[in-house]
């Protein structure tokens, strides 16, 4: 279904909520509703915070909160990176709930003998090399996931719609003041970033001095908002997309 940001927005935060099932797959609660509001229905993710696993470097019951927090700094980007996503209650108490993406083959990101020409391929392991597309799209989540210091960039978090616009999911894990990167998207590491990038990225210091710094506090931490000033100061600084650190893997695991 095709809603504008704002009718997205207002089904997400006023809907009824109708559980659908849960995807298995997911290591915290992860639960597909569907959400109807004023005669209109679509399919949302809904993950509430009392399904939380705790984490030892997240505190706990914070992983919503940071999901509306990735959703506010793509928005600022003006890239729409990430579904409209708010943080509403709902039949388990309080949670995040996102417009569910359905997506379209093929994988932007696959571990194969051989990868489509055209692609980068990042890893190699017995059997086939792990490797995603050259996208755009793609290309301004290797940006973004350094801005929110994103440390669970699966593969299987890379969609793309029916009108190929490529969205990026599952932001939980983001926003730690350690720098704790962890993607697939390793295609463009050291390589300079584009003048749409690096002019995205100096709106963004601004709107965090602004409105976007306060929409955020009300679900990171001071110090966390901070961090993210500082990495993009860091990103702009050296005028190019980050590298692995030898100080963490590289790579979440699964990769995808």
């Amino acid at each position: 279904m095709n809603l504008d940001l704002d009718a997205a927005l207002e089904l997400l935060t006023h809907g009824e909520l109708e559980l659908e099932g849960r995807l298995v797959d997911a290591s915290n609660a992860t639960l597909r509703a569907f959400v109807t509001h004023a005669g209109v229905t679509a399919r949302c993710v809904y993950k509430p915070v009392k399904g939380e696993r705790p984490l030892w470097d997240f505190p706990d019951g914070t992983l919503a909160g940071r999901e509306v927090a990735a959703y506010l700094v793509s928005e600022a980007t003006g890239w729409g990176s990430v579904p409209p996503t708010v943080l509403r209650d709902g039949p388990y108490g309080p949670g995040s709930c996102q417009l569910w993406i359905e997506a379209v083959e093929p994988p932007l990101v696959d571990f194969a003998p051989e990868l489509p020409a055209g692609w980068h391929a990042i890893a190699s392991a017995e059997g086939g090399l792990l490797g995603h597309a050259d996208d755009p799209g793609l290309a301004r989540i290797a940006a973004y996931d350094g801005i929110v210091n994103n440390a669970d960039r699966k593969g299987g978090h890379l969609l793309r719609d029916a009108d190929q616009h490529v969205y990026g999911i599952d932001h939980g894990v983001c926003f730690h003041t350690e720098d704790k990167l962890r993607t697939v998207l390793w295609g463009w590491a050291g390589e300079p970033l584009p003048t749409e990038i690096t002019g995205v990225l100096g709106h963004l210091k601004v709107a965090l001095d602004r409105e976007l710094g306060s929409a955020l506090a009300a679900h990171l931490t001071r110090s966390e908002v901070d961090a993210v000033g500082s990495r993009i100061d860091r990103m702009l600084g050296a005028g190019k997309y980050p590298e692995p650190s030898d100080r963490w893997p590289p790579l979440p695991w699964p990769a995808l």
